[in-house]
C-alpha cells in the first residue's frame, strides 16, 4: 500500500492533465451476473464529457489484476467504486499514485465515507459528478481553485476538506449519450462474440420516491425521481441495431412515475424499434393492465423485481409498501402477459426467523418466478441499516469484499451469523436444484432452464470457492457458544 503524501492543495494548480483513463473495477466474487458485461454508467458518462471538453478518454471495466497488465498511461487516474469493490479500487488508487499518478475517486461507496477513501486517492467526488469532475481537471490545470468544485473532499496540510454540497440540478437531457466505444472489457470482450447481441445499458432516470431502509439508491441520488423527455430517449435508441444489440434500462424504478413510462413505451411501439429489453420494477406495476400490456408491446421481456420476502412483518420493517398479496398478484399478471420475472429476495432483516426465510424459499419456488437471487441484507454504507447497525455495533466486519449480498457481516437479531449464511445458501441450492430446473424445461419455460442450470453450476462452484469462509463461520458459531457456557449467558440462538 502506498504511503506517498496525499498531494492536494488549495488555489490553483497547473499539472497539465490530459489524458484520463476512468476505471470501474469489476467484482471479483461470484454471482449470476458475473458473466454479463454490464458497467455501470458513471464511468462512461464522465468519460463522454470530458472527451467533448477535448481531453484524451478511455474507461477500463476490467478486473483489478487486467489494469496491471494493461499498465495505462495517463495524467489522471479516475477511479469509481461500489461497496464490495472498494478494496480493489484502493489497491489500483495505491498502485497509480505509487507512480506519481493523481488519483480521483468517485461511486457510491466513496461517496458516503471520503475520509476512507482520501487514505488512498488525492480527491474524492461525491454523488452525481457530471458537474464537479470536469471543474476538479480544470481546476488541476490551472483555471480555477479546488474550492470552487463542489461536492469534492481532498485535505490540505492534513486537514480534510469538503466543498459545498451542490444536487445536480440540469436536466438530464443536457447529458451526452454515453460513448461506449471508450470502454475497454478486457478478456471478458470474449463474451461479445458475432453470435450473442451486445447489452447496452440506458439510463432514463434518476432518484426513487420510496426510501427502503437497506437501499442507498436514495442517499446517493436523492428521492427527487427525475427524467429525461421521450425524444431524447428515443434519440439514444436509435444508435443502436435490434438485430445486435439488447438494451437494460438501468433506472432504478422504471416505472415511478407511470404517465411518463406509458408515455416512453407508446413512442417506442410507434417507432417500430424491435428491441427486446429489461429492467427493473416494483410489484405494483401488476396493478395496471395497461402498463403490463404496453411493457410487452414495447419488447420487454424480462423484469427484475425486489419481493424482498413474504413475512408481512418483514416487509412493513424495511418500509417496502407492499404485501403479499401485492407480491403474488404481479407474478400471477406479468407471467400472464409472458415476461420473464427475475425475483430478488433479502434474508436477515430483525423479523426474519428460520420459519420465516423458508416461507420465502417455499414460495419462490412454488409461484414459479423464473429465476431469482436469494440475498444476504448487508449494512451498505448510506442506507439507514448501515447506520443503524453501526450504532447498535451489530457490524462485526468491515471487510468490504464481503459486502457483495452473499456474506453475513452483521448480527442478525433472531439468527446467528452461521444461519443466516446456510439459510442463504440452502435457497440457492432448493430454487436451482436439478429437479427444479428440470421442472422449468417441462413447463416449457427454455429461458429459465438455461439460467437455471448455469445458476445450479454456478452456485456449486461458489461453495467449492467459500469453503474456507464457512468453515470460519463454524468456528465463530463454536466459539460463541463456549463463551456462552463459561460465563453462564445465553448464546445467540436461532428462533424458529
Amino acid at each position: 500500500m502506498s504511503t506517498r503524501p496525499v498531494r492536494a492543495l488549495s488555489g490553483k494548480r497547473n499539472m497539465s492533465i490530459h489524458r484520463i483513463i476512468f476505471i470501474e473495477p469489476r467484482a471479483e466474487h461470484l454471482n449470476v451476473f458475473s458473466r454479463y458485461n454490464l458497467p455501470r454508467l458513471g464511468c462512461t458518462l464522465l468519460a463522454t464529457i470530458l472527451k467533448e471538453k477535448g481531453y484524451d478518454t478511455s474507461v477500463l471495466f476490467v478486473h483489478e489484476k487486467e489494469v496491471y497488465k494493461i499498465n495505462p498511461d495517463c495524467d489522471l487516474a479516475a477511479i469509481s467504486t461500489i461497496t464490495p469493490t472498494a478494496p480493489q479500487a484502493y489497491h489500483l488508487a495505491d498502485w497509480f499514485r505509487s507512480r506519481g499518478i493523481p488519483v480521483v475517486m468517485g461511486g457510491p461507496h466513496v461517496s458516503f465515507l471520503p475520509e476512507e477513501a482520501l487514505t488512498h486517492a488525492d480527491y474524492c467526488v461525491s454523488g452525481e459528478g457530471e458537474e464537479s469532475m470536469p471543474m476538479l481537471v480544470e481546476a488541476l490545470n490551472g483555471g480555477r481553485t479546488l474550492a470552487s468544485v463542489p461536492n469534492l473532499a481532498y485535505r490540505e496540510n492534513g486537514n480534510l476538506v469538503r466543498t459545498a454540497r451542490k444536487p445536480f440540478t440540469a436536466p438530464l437531457d443536457s447529458l451526452p449519450f454515453p460513448d461506449f466505444s471508450l470502454v475497454n472489457y478486457g478478456a471478458n470482450a470474449r463474451l461479445k462474440r458475432t453470435f450473442l447481441k451486445t447489452i447496452v445499458p440506458l439510463q432514463t432516470s434518476r432518484g426513487c420516491p420510496y426510501d427502503c431502509t437497506f437501499c442507498s439508491v436514495t442517499g446517493m441520488f436523492g428521492k427527487r425521481y427525475r427524467f429525461r423527455s421521450t425524444e431524447s430517449v428515443m434519440q439514444e435508441l436509435e444508435r443502436y441495431n435490434p438485430k445486435k444489440h439488447k438494451i437494460f434500462f438501468y433506472d432504478d424504478n422504471f416505472a415511478a412515475n407511470r404517465r411518463r413510462t406509458k408515455e416512453l413505451l407508446h413512442a417506442m411501439i410507434d417507432r417500430g424499434f424491435g428491441f427486446t429489453w429489461s429492467t427493473q420494477v416494483r410489484a405494483e406495476i401488476a396493478k395496471d393492465p395497461e402498463l403490463l400490456d404496453l411493457l410487452r408491446r414495447a419488447g420487454c421481456t424480462t423484469l427484475y423485481i425486489g419481493f424482498e420476502s413474504v413475512d408481512p412483518a418483514t416487509l412493513e420493517n424495511m418500509k417496502k409498501s407492499q404485501t403479499v398479496e401485492d407480491i403474488r398478484a404481479a407474478i400471477k399478471a406479468i407471467h400472464a402477459h409472458r415476461m420473464f420475472i427475475h425475483g430478488m429476495f433479502v434474508f436477515g432483516f430483525d423479523t426474519d426467523t428460520k420459519a420465516t426465510i423458508r416461507s420465502t424459499i417455499r414460495f419462490a419456488i412454488k409461484e414459479n418466478i423464473d429465476s431469482a437471487q436469494f440475498m444476504i441484507l448487508t449494512p451498505l454504507p448510506g442506507s439507514d441499516f448501515f447506520v443503524e447497525a453501526r450504532d447498535e455495533n451489530r457490524i462485526f466486519t468491515y471487510d468490504w469484499n464481503k459486502y457483495d449480498a452473499h456474506h453475513v457481516t452483521f448480527t442478525p437479531r433472531h439468527l446467528s451469523l452461521l444461519r443466516l449464511q446456510l439459510l442463504q445458501i440452502e435457497a440457492h441450492t432448493r430454487f436451482y436444484s436439478p429437479l427444479q430446473v428440470v421442472k422449468k424445461l417441462f413447463r416449457n419455460n427454455v429461458a429459465a432452464f438455461i439460467i437455471g442450470w448455469y445458476a445450479h453450476n454456478l452456485n456449486q462452484k461458489w461453495l467449492r470457492i467459500e469453503r474456507k469462509y464457512i468453515e470460519s463461520l463454524k468456528v465463530i458459531a463454536r466459539q460463541a457458544l463456549e463463551h456462552a457456557r463459561n460465563t453462564a449467558r445465553p448464546a445467540q440462538t436461532d428462533r424458529a
